[in-house]
């Protein structure tokens, strides 16, 4: 579990491939401080595991499936990335609650008129933002400003731009995608009660059809 709340931004030092995936040397001698075999680590907001660490770099492998859904599958030796630790139990939640479960990329269109980032991302994710809302953008918590379909924008404010890879994308640039995880879980609760009260408004109309017949 993260909070969005990057700690440094690392950098790519090599890439390998493997017969299902990659592996990635990453430096981050913050991330690194304390970190062992086992830990997870946030890259561009996809949760990693340490597989390898020391003299302030770590080793993580990257699945298929991994690569697949994000926008590591383009990742390089030289390219700079979001760093975070887990959260611990206690500390302070400054973003909000991240999973580092990407649901997917969106590609950076630009700057408006406004100032505003904007993103273009798959439609099925935007009915999980709201105006206000918290998305996780490569890692990064951010709010909302205005949602449509298939794109939202958001305001970058200078200290975002200067610690985290936000501040030198441009357009074109495919990030990673995570929506809040309790719009997504209240989703499916909803259906479910939805679909259950659907078919029993059915069942009953059903049975009062057939009384009505019967008489």
């Amino acid at each position: 579990m993260f909070t969005g709340i990057v700690e440094e931004l690392g950098t790519i030092e090599a890439v390998e491939s493997l017969a299902d995936g990659s592996r990635l040397t990453i430096a981050g001698p913050v991330v690194t401080g304390d970190a062992k075999h086992g830990d997870s680590i946030a890259v561009n907001g996809v949760c990693l595991t340490v597989v390898t660490v020391g003299d302030g770099r770590f080793t993580t492998d990257v699945v298929a499936e991994t690569l697949r859904r994000s926008s590591l599958k383009g990742i390089a030796a030289g390219d700079r990335v979001n760093l975070e630790r887990a959260m611990a139990l206690g500390d302070r939640l400054g973003g909000h609650i991240v999973q580092g479960h990407v649901d997917g990329t969106a590609v950076l269109r630009g700057t408006d008129a406004d100032g505003l980032t904007r993103f273009e991302l798959p439609r099925r994710l935007s009915r999980y933002l709201v105006e206000k809302g918290s998305i996780t953008v490569d890692g990064v918590s951010l709010t909302v400003v205005d949602a449509g379909d298939g794109e939202f924008s958001i305001a970058l404010i200078p200290t975002t731009k200067e610690l985290t890879t936000l501040g030198f994308r441009g357009p074109g640039d495919e990030v990673n995608i995570e929506v809040d995880v309790l719009a997504k879980h209240l989703e499916r609760l909803a259906a479910a009660q939805l679909n259950h009260l659907d078919h029993g408004a059915q069942a009953r109309s059903g049975d009062n059809g057939g009384g009505r017949e019967a008489r």
